[in-house]
């Protein structure tokens, strides 16, 4: 998995499964405090369909935004590059409705399998061709099926990230129906007050 945790920093060369011990205590990744998880979760409810249905998480790290999708009725399949945070999100969500296969969010190893959601949450971002994983991500869709992606901008001296008004430009040939959620004014989602850029995207397919 490539990720961020929202200090600016360039972690391709992160090491994840050495990562993944310490990879909840960021407020936002382990959702630990109940706020920030309760702020997760109504975001979470409004942006995936209303009804139990199959939720792709690409990235998923952990499994704490799988975990809040499970306990909200849905089937969840998570898939992360780095097997010692696959292992942490197989123990979280035991017992559960939920699968977490190793793999490359870029390529997810489903085999042909369709949703009727795919979460992304800070990876699009780290991505070469971010087009044509868009659109390999929009194939995963069942007709009527949704891309929720959480993206950004951190840091203030180089920023990284992808603004809003392009991940929205990428997905206009792709999608119906593109909806953006400014998430940088609300504290209670990053555990403190942040003042770059977060959002979500929520793109319907026909």
């Amino acid at each position: 998995m490539t990720t961020h945790h929202g200090d600016g920093a360039d972690t391709s060369g992160v090491d994840w499964d050495e990562r993944a011990a310490a990879f909840d205590e960021e407020p936002d990744h382990g959702l630990r405090d109940p706020r920030v998880r309760a702020a997760w979760a109504a975001r979470l409810k409004d942006w995936l369909p209303g009804r139990p249905c199959d939720v792709l998480d690409l990235g998923c790290g952990t499994g704490s935004l799988s975990l809040l999708a499970a306990e909200q009725g849905h089937r969840v399949t998570g898939v992360d590059r780095s097997p010692a945070m696959v292992e942490l999100a197989r123990q979280k969500l035991a017992g559960r409705h939920a699968v977490f296969l190793t793999g490359d969010a870029a390529r997810p190893p489903v085999d042909g399998e369709r949703y009727d959601a795919v979460l992304v949450r800070h990876v699009l971002w780290t991505l070469p061709e971010p087009d044509r994983v868009l659109r390999r991500w929009r194939d995963l869709l069942r007709p009527g099926g949704r891309l929720v992606l959480v993206e950004g901008v951190w840091g203030t001296v180089s920023p990284v990230g992808i603004p809003a008004d392009r991940l929205t430009a990428l997905l206009a040939p792709l999608t119906a129906r593109v909806r953006v959620e400014r998430l940088s004014g609300d504290p209670a989602l990053w555990g403190r007050e942040v003042d770059d850029e977060r959002y979500a995207v929520v793109a319907l397919r026909d």
